[in-house]
């Protein structure tokens, strides 16, 4: 039975507000909450994910209400990746994946109207090293990446797509299943950030940790299909101080979400299509609101 081709994929969430008022890390929130510790399937696969955030509350450090207005984004991702087979370094199969997103955001003040926006190309995430572990009961996976600053980016612009900054990436996931059969799954994904300094601003964004977490139950539908569904949620914290002129170093965002999320999966056709759902339900210096992320996958 193919894998679920779990995707990895950092972008640019927060382009349109200055980096200097950081509200979010760079990875999309609870795009890895389901299957997190399972490896693409054997050989090429393609993913290819749409994702829609949209935040109307920005919230203070106590998580009082500051101001409202609107953050849109939306991003279109796609990812190619390759696995082996077989294991290769330390008992674990290897692989590595690319991601280049298509974005558009904007940024909207009840008080002042339209703030800023862009869209087109954003910036690229490369997976060079994922090591996956298959286990009686478990799934576990490490990866090291890169978010680079391919996407638009001027100090002095409002409608900015890229991030100005390069960001090193250490992640993990886990898959435990909770019965014999396969039918209960328990599943989490840690990413954490390591921000490099933004051009032209001298800013460095403070890094940043995040958690994707599910569990979910699977159900046979026929002999070549089968449903995955069950709660997700996410969790994601600014673990040091942003320095640079400017810059607050005293605020650090912290942003919680649960969800549901469901799923097909065809292991003959090695294809799978997901759809998920994510309420933020509290906030800390950043925006709140929601997302919704549709995906699919095949293994070649």
């Amino acid at each position: 039975m193919i894998r679920h081709a779990t995707f990895h994929v950092a972008a640019l969430l927060c382009a349109a507000v200055p980096v200097a008022g950081q509200v979010r890390g760079v990875y999309p929130l609870g795009m890895s909450a389901v299957s997190a510790g399972s490896l693409f399937g054997p050989g090429a696969s393609y993913v290819n994910a749409f994702l829609f955030y949209a935040r109307d509350e920005l919230r203070g450090a106590k998580g009082e209400l500051v101001a409202t207005g609107k953050q849109t984004v939306l991003m279109d991702l796609n990812t190619i990746a390759w696995a082996s087979q077989k294991p290769v370094l330390f008992g674990a199969r290897i692989a590595l994946a690319a991601t280049l997103p298509i974005a558009n955001n904007s940024l909207t003040s009840d008080v002042l109207g339209p703030q800023s926006g862009g869209g087109g190309f954003a910036d690229s995430y490369y997976q060079p090293l994922m090591l996956g572990w298959q286990l009686s009961r478990a799934d576990i996976k490490a990866v090291y990446g890169f978010l680079a600053p391919t996407g638009a980016f001027d100090a002095g612009r409002t409608d900015n797509v890229g991030s100005g900054y390069w960001t090193q990436v250490v992640s993990s996931g886990q898959t435990a299943w909770l019965t014999a059969s396969r039918r209960l799954a328990l599943s989490a994904f840690e990413i954490y950030e390591f921000h490099g300094t933004q051009e032209g601003t001298g800013v460095r964004p403070g890094q940043t940790v995040s958690i994707d977490y599910s569990l979910t139950g699977f159900a046979p539908l026929s002999s070549d299909l089968r449903l995955q569904a069950g709660l997700a949620g996410y969790s994601q914290w600014q673990t040091s101080a942003s320095t640079g002129p400017g810059v607050d170093a005293s605020a650090r965002y912290q942003v919680h979400a649960l969800g549901v999320s469901a799923g097909l999966i065809l292991p003959g056709r090695r294809v799978q299509v997901g759809t998920r759902y994510l309420h933020e339900f509290d906030a800390r210096s950043t925006f709140q609101g929601y997302s919704f992320q549709v995906s699919g996958s095949v293994n070649f």
